[in-house]
């Protein structure tokens, strides 16, 4: 029994890493842009809260809720609708654009103001996994749990979150719905419904009864209603349908690859140093023979030379014996002499040993650079990156290819300056229009372009700014640019998050230009 129960948990710890956990830091960046959804009635002198529900951003200044948080204030014309962030002191007012009573969903835009809010994300499909999710919202029984008075409501509040688990689709007499554990209760009606990457999967709608201590569920419309919805009043909203994949697991895989890729290289350089070895032994013999042939070819014409000479020598004597020197006597000495300064030449132009040395040099000769001959020439060029999928964490950022020119100084399309510091070309990010700090890397030597985001709250961009505000980059051509530029960015670099919440890992490779200057700053 006890080695049964053992087994059992082993393959209950094997099972584990298959559910999809939500990564706390993704369920933060999508609550930036959570709102309370609050009606407001006046007596003529003071404005008081009536009621309030949640809402998420799709765009800068719009925001879906659910139909009946605003139902009120449908009928009522003298209740407003007011939007209160998670952060700072701004609140606005909105108004709605649509409402879809028959799958309780609304679109509110806010007037008037500067409040702006970062949209979230929402998932392409939901997975039947059973992972983990988070709903984020406004319940009221906390307010009344932490005493806050109905006039609070009108302060900014961090939203709650609660996790729970997918336990299926399942379409209702109006909408399809989404069924989970995560735990809401009134006020967190209109908020988002999150899947591990913190992308939308739903908005929290209302929860079945509980009785005599039966599991408590809730329902979310789902995305399938939901995206419809924006369609059809216009908005263009974030939609990402890749895989939720973790940091840990990217890095985890990037590991495996290196080791894997290291590996690889090893045995193509086994392998090439084996068709050397082989190439040198066929070029040592072929020397060998070659040259020996050479040798005992021209030894034999030496010998041939000497004995032609030598004939001719006495011939000639003996022609001067009988006193006879006329033209046959020349011809005999001359064809004598010749013959010797042949057979000398000969000789001492015959090939040597050292020849073999020589020759079989000159046939490995270009073996041994090609292995970095492909890295060298690609790494000043115009480069056009590609997402590459399986090696990226993307929860709404861009994955449009990246087009830019590099130069092996780190200058990029001729203006833009990287940072070279322990190893690694890049450039830090920090937007005025957006809350979120972008790291590009980019490596010469495998061609790889990498861009980590760190969505982060009001008050951290704040720093983050006034810590950029304290350096100015240097121009491309500067003395000692990318080094100063590295140690520059080491002050924003060390406020961001130990891991990103967003990695979007690119191949790049050389690429001809057809139209103007390249964006991959």
């Amino acid at each position: 029994m006890m080695r049964l129960l053992t087994l059992l948990m082993a393959l209950v710890l094997a099972l584990l890493p298959m559910i999809a956990r939500a990564d706390p830091a993704d369920i933060d960046a999508a609550a930036r842009g959570v709102v309370r959804v609050v009606l407001i009635g006046t007596d003529g002198q003071e404005v008081f809260p009536v009621s309030h529900g949640s809402g998420f951003a799709v765009t800068p200044t719009m925001i879906v809720t659910n139909a009946h948080v605003i139902r009120e204030a449908l009928h009522d014309d003298t209740l407003r609708i007011g939007i209160v962030p998670s952060e700072g002191d701004e609140a606005a007012y909105a108004k709605p654009i649509s409402v879809s009573p028959r799958n309780d969903l609304a679109l509110l835009q806010i007037t008037g103001g500067s409040l702006r809010f970062p949209p979230l994300t929402i998932s392409g499909g939901v997975s039947g996994d059973m992972g983990e999710v988070s709903a984020v919202g406004y319940p009221m029984n906390v307010d009344r749990a932490q005493g806050l008075d109905i006039s609070d409501i009108f302060r900014a509040q961090p939203p709650v979150k609660s996790r729970g688990f997918l336990s299926g689709e399942r379409p209702s007499r109006q909408f399809d719905s989404i069924l989970h554990t995560a735990p809401i209760a009134r006020g967190n009606s209109g908020g988002p419904l999150l899947d591990g990457c913190g992308r939308v999967i739903g908005v929290n709608s209302f929860g079945a009864d509980s009785e005599a201590g039966d599991a408590e569920f809730y329902f979310a419309v789902s995305t399938r209603e939901l995206l419809p919805f924006l369609r059809e009043n216009g908005i263009d909203a974030q939609v990402n349908s890749l895989p939720c994949r973790s940091i840990e697991d990217l890095d985890a895989a990037e590991r495996a690859r290196v080791v894997q890729q290291r590996a690889e290289a090893r045995e193509r350089l086994a392998l090439r140093e084996a068709e050397l070895r082989d190439k040198r032994a066929r070029a040592q013999l072929e020397a060998q023979v070659a040259v020996q042939d050479e040798r005992e070819s021209m030894v034999a014409l030496a010998l041939v030379l000497i004995m032609l000479a030598g004939a001719s020598g006495i011939y000639a004597m003996q022609l001067r014996q009988k006193g006879e020197t006329d033209q046959r006597f020349k011809i005999a000495v001359a064809v004598s002499a010749a013959a010797l300064l042949g057979a000398i030449a000969v000789w001492l132009t015959r090939p040597g040993l050292s020849e073999i040395d020589e020759r079989v040099a000159a046939a490995m000769d270009g073996e041994q650079g090609l292995v970095g001959q492909s890295v060298a020439q690609a790494s000043e060029s115009n480069l056009l990156c590609t997402l590459v999928p399986e090696r990226s964490r993307v929860t709404g950022a861009k994955t449009d290819d990246v087009e830019f020119d590099w130069q092996d100084d780190g200058c990029v399309n001729t203006r833009t300056q990287y940072g070279y510091a322990n190893g690694e070309w890049s450039r830090v990010f920090v937007p005025d229009d957006e809350d979120a700090i972008s790291v590009n890397v980019f490596d010469p030597q495998t061609q790889t372009f990498r861009t980590d985001r760190y969505p982060l709250g009001r008050a951290a961009m704040a720093k983050a700014r006034d810590a950029r505000a304290e350096y100015s980059p240097p121009m491309c051509g500067a003395d000692n640019a990318a080094q100063e530029l590295g140690a520059q960015q080491q002050g924003v670099l060390s406020m961001l998050p130990t891991r990103p919440n967003e990695r979007l890992v690119y191949s790049c490779a050389p690429h001809v230009r057809t139209g103007g200057a390249g964006s991959g700053e």
